[in-house]
């Protein structure tokens, strides 16, 4: 399934007038692009005054960005000129789109959809802005559910780039590739996905959210500690506690029991009884002064804790043994510090005199160190080891203090904050990264859309620094999978098993962003 538009699909013509049907925050949202765009839009709410209302929360977004200059005084007139608002569904009649954003309810917008059959023309495209309730459900009830689709924005609509276009069993294929070339058109990257619990967005970022919850569960780490190696190890914008406190735990708790559901319970996406506890206490986040972190006013910054500078000597040399496979560049990053590196055969270890790290592989530090013998400490995975600024590191029970404080003055002499976190399978990038490959690659097996489709969806919908599918192939798809059924089988539980897809790829070392290719 392409994420471009086929069979030489056109946008609509922008004498097309687009209707939105609710003017909240998202509908306004919508309003506003299509209105830029250059076509006549028509608001419509069935609230009395919320169109107007939506009008002017418009009005006021376009003020902005003339004081911002990214837009002169003659065109937000001519915009807003563009925009009228509508109290009664009959005024949709002249409408070639109507793009639904009402309540996230399937009753609510069944009976909507029902009612604008009676309304609009016969070659009227439908589009539901829906981010949970599946196309085939709200379209069930239609005469002609063949002229449904979704049209999932991101909020704030103006300024994220991703449109996911949704198909339904029922949606003509065609309304699919005019909704992409349309969206396209409004400056918009439209990504093409099948009608699955979460689409692709919602569904693949849900280890991003859940990996960071089970850490804390288990008291591995701070919230502090936890961002600050997702933002400095993996190269995430945000760490996943922080951008839990951003988008509401309620409404984040709300997305991830509405997968869960529509998945019949699968334990991958199960919601976290920590979240459940901050949306039961009223800690959600930003817009209540308290989650994770205090957001109240005058409240301190919170400390990620980072391990104090170590007062061992540096050591003067590392030993290589064999190959460090996706952290093979971390050996250029030792040498421009002024340790040399002396490479030996071995299963990808670094040894400093009796000391030993390793790059985590989903086994306990604990768990290796019974193995091997000796003091073992383990390390996340970066996304670029040139540039990290942040590493995780766990040693394992058995490893003396001392040991650990050598690990800890290696990275700090390459420039790293450490945080030093307990003995948790998978640390916290690593065991994240994994399971957002697996879900892709789940995703990509199931046909929900192509791996390109997918990779763009997580790196232009929620910012992520690369795609799963190529982070996944960075880090080698055999790693992977060899984390993840560590995991499996520390934990005893079915939430990591690996998809097929991911073992296919490692057993017959394939790229994953090579299989299904389409």
């Amino acid at each position: 399934m392409s994420g471009k538009a086929g069979n030489g699909a056109e946008a609509l013509p922008k004498d097309t007038v687009v209707a939105v049907v609710g003017a909240g925050t998202m509908g306004s949202g919508i309003a506003q692009v299509a209105a830029v765009a250059g076509h006549p839009v028509l608001l419509f709410d069935s609230f009395a005054g919320a169109a107007e209302r939506g009008r002017q929360a418009i009005a006021a977004n376009l003020a902005r960005m003339v004081a911002k200059g990214s837009l002169d005084e003659a065109g937000r007139g001519a915009i807003l000129d563009r925009i009228r608002t509508g109290d009664k569904l009959e005024a949709l009649a002249g409408a070639g789109l109507v793009v639904e954003a009402i309540i996230e309810d399937l009753t609510a917008k069944r009976a909507l959809f029902t009612a604008l059959e009676n309304v609009v023309s016969a070659d009227c495209i439908l589009a539901t802005n829906t981010s949970s309730i599946s196309i085939e459900s709200i379209g069930a009830p239609l005469s002609r559910p063949e002229r449904l689709a979704g049209l999932h924005f991101f909020n704030p609509a103006p300024l994220m780039a991703l449109v996911e276009i949704v198909r339904g069993r029922a949606t003509d294929p065609a309304v699919a590739d005019r909704l992409l070339a349309t969206a396209a058109g409004w400056g918009k990257v439209p990504v093409l996905a099948r009608s699955t619990p979460g689409f692709i967005v919602n569904r693949v970022a849900r280890p991003f959210y859940a990996e960071a919850l089970r850490v804390l569960a288990e008291g591995a780490a701070t919230p502090a500690a936890l961002d600050a190696v997702m933002r400095g190890c993996g190269g995430f914008r945000m760490g996943p506690c922080e951008l839990m406190d951003l988008i509401g735990h309620d409404v984040n708790y709300a997305v991830t029991r509405s997968v869960w559901d529509a998945f019949h319970k699968d334990p991958r996406f199960q919601p976290s009884l920590v979240q459940r506890e901050l949306v039961e206490a009223g800690w959600l986040g930003r817009k209540s002064g308290r989650g994770f972190y205090d957001h109240r006013p005058g409240a301190a910054a919170a400390d990620p804790g980072f391990a104090p500078a170590a007062s061992v000597p540096l050591p003067a040399s590392v030993t290589v043994a064999g190959s460090l496979g996706f952290a093979a560049s971390l050996l250029d990053r030792i040498r421009a510090a002024g340790i040399a590196v002396e490479e030996t055969a071995g299963p990808g270890l670094l040894r400093l005199g009796t000391v030993t790290l390793a790059p985590t592989d989903g086994r306990l530090a604990t768990e290796r160190a019974a193995e091997s013998g000796g003091d073992l400490v383990l390390f996340d995975w970066a996304l670029d080891w040139a540039k990290a600024g942040t590493i995780a590191i766990a040693p394992a029970r058995q490893t003396s203090a001392a040991a650990t404080a050598v690990a800890v003055r290696l990275f700090q002499a390459l420039g790293m904050s450490v945080a030093l976190i307990d003995d948790v399978p998978g640390l916290i990038a690593a065991r994240t990264v994994a399971m957002l490959v697996n879900e892709a690659a789940d995703a990509l097996n199931q046909g929900v859309a192509d791996g390109p489709a997918i990779d763009l969806a997580m790196t232009r919908g929620v910012n992520y620094p690369v795609g799963p599918l190529a982070w996944g192939d960075r880090v080698g798809p055999a790693l992977v999978l060899r984390t993840l059924d560590n995991l499996a089988r520390t934990y005893g539980e079915d939430r990591y098993r690996a998809s097929p897809l991911l073992r296919r790829c490692a057993l017959a070392g394939v790229a994953l962003l090579n299989e299904k290719d389409s």
